[in-house]
């Protein structure tokens, strides 16, 4: 079995290669190991933005969508992932984020731009969220300048909710 995570994000002649490889039954990793035949055509490839893939990669592959985590399991993830963030904080940044993924923006936060943000907020020695951290530390979940400008226009409002919603 190979797993090929986010193929959706990749160029047609990755996609052509994919092809080539399940064709030939064996992956070469070069200064890993020589060879290594391929159980079955499988590939499993995971994804939160899917794009349109070639009808020849679809009939070779299992294309699953996976979710982002409900905010409990995603503040289990914090809190295991990032040793040292306080509870409060945690629950705060990671309502913050849901929130951020339900407004239009290009890219959504993932889960490890979540962890990448806790561990930014930890070495900042942040408490709690305010609108002034928060603006400072956006470029760390969010890639695109207009996603950026969105969350800028809320928040204040984001902010708020999401201290409020974490029960602090």
């Amino acid at each position: 079995m190979l797993l090929v995570d986010e193929i959706d994000k990749s160029d047609d002649e990755f996609e052509a290669f994919l092809l080539e490889i399940l064709s030939d039954f064996q992956v070469s990793i070069p200064k890993s190991a020589p060879s290594m035949p391929s159980r079955n055509r499988s590939s499993f490839s995971p994804a939160t933005t899917p794009r349109e893939l070639s009808e020849a990669l679809k009939r070779r592959c299992l294309h699953l969508f996976i979710p982002f985590p409900e905010p409990a399991l995603e503040r289990n993830i914090i809190r295991i992932r990032v040793p040292g963030i306080s509870e409060k904080l945690g629950r705060q940044l990671v309502a913050f984020i849901q929130s951020v993924r339900k407004l239009d923006v290009r890219k959504a936060p993932s889960v490890s731009e979540t962890i990448d943000w806790a561990r930014v907020l930890l070495i900042l020695h942040g408490e709690e969220l305010n609108p002034d951290l928060v603006r400072d530390t956006l470029n760390i979940f969010l890639k695109f300048e207009e996603d950026i400008a969105v969350v800028t226009e809320r928040l204040y409002q984001l902010t708020t909710n999401a201290v409020r919603s974490a029960g602090d």
